[in-house]
């Protein structure tokens, strides 16, 4: 079923969101907060999951696939709610679909280097996000203002996507995976997978309070509203909008974490 038809106003068309799990709903919380009155669907590649360990042209394909037939099916704009996703294909998407506003996702660096006097960031992610050429350019960008970390995280998202996000299993992964720092050194970390802000509570437990931690969602939210503005593409009516939810494991267990993770769960 298309999401709209020619006969409406297209400014009523959803804003599709995706990922390669349910990960990207960190940035649709963010974008309900920033455009609460937007129709929004969710889509989370969870069958293909993890991106963040494939190849960069196993990536690019399944993402413009996915966006392919989002914009065939009617979407006004596409968030690529996926770091992996965003490096591996969101420059390719933009020349196919010029017309149509296309906003992809990168690691907080910036306000955490800004965060302080040249401090000590770790930036978590996904292998192939830390690999990419999209990535080191960010970092080249701030390598003197702050001692930047990159700090791979496989299996972390898994973690997420199975639903459990505050586990003693899960803190023990958290403390094998920092144990080669010195917490008490460290100033900032971003989450550059956008499954990470899910385990932030115990990010915290294990980092200690002093320790900001910066996700990317929130900007990137903001953008997504310039973008549309700018295309005048913003819904008109202030009415309620609507979340609907869309996974490739079309299962029960996971729309309800969907809801779950959203807030939308009772």
């Amino acid at each position: 079923m298309k999401f709209f038809h020619d006969t409406l106003n297209k400014n009523e068309a959803p804003i599709a969101v995706f990922d390669s799990g349910v990960g990207g709903i960190s940035v649709l919380r963010a974008l309900l907060e920033e455009m609460p009155d937007e129709n929004y669907l969710y889509y989370g590649d969870s069958a293909n999951a993890p991106y963040g360990t494939k190849n960069l042209e196993e990536v690019r394909r399944l993402t413009v696939s996915h966006v392919d037939r989002f914009i065939e099916e009617g979407a006004k704009a596409v968030v690529v709610a996926c770091n992996t996703a965003t490096s591996a294909a969101v420059r390719y998407l933009r020349q196919k679909y010029p017309f149509v506003p296309i906003i992809g996702i990168e690691p907080a660096l910036k306000p955490a280097v800004l965060s302080g006097k040249h401090p000590n960031v770790i930036v978590m992610a996904t292998p192939m996000t830390i690999r990419e050429e999209k990535f080191h350019n960010l970092m080249d960008r701030y390598i003197g203002m702050a001692h930047i970390i990159p700090l791979p995280c496989p299996g972390l998202m898994e973690y997420i996507e199975n639903g459990d996000i505050q586990s003693a299993e899960l803190e023990q992964f958290l403390e094998r995976l920092f144990e080669p720092f010195e917490k008490q050194k460290l100033d900032a970390v971003v989450l550059g997978c956008t499954h990470y802000p899910f385990v932030s509570r115990e990010l915290q437990k294990v980092l200690g309070k002093n320790v900001m931690l910066f996700e990317g969602g929130p900007g990137t939210a903001r953008e997504t509203k310039r973008r549309l503005a700018e295309a005048n593409l913003l819904k008109d009516c202030q009415t309620k909008g609507t979340v609907r939810f869309e996974n490739s494991v079309p299962s029960k267990e996971k729309q309800r974490l969907c809801e779950r993770l959203l807030g939308q769960d009772k």
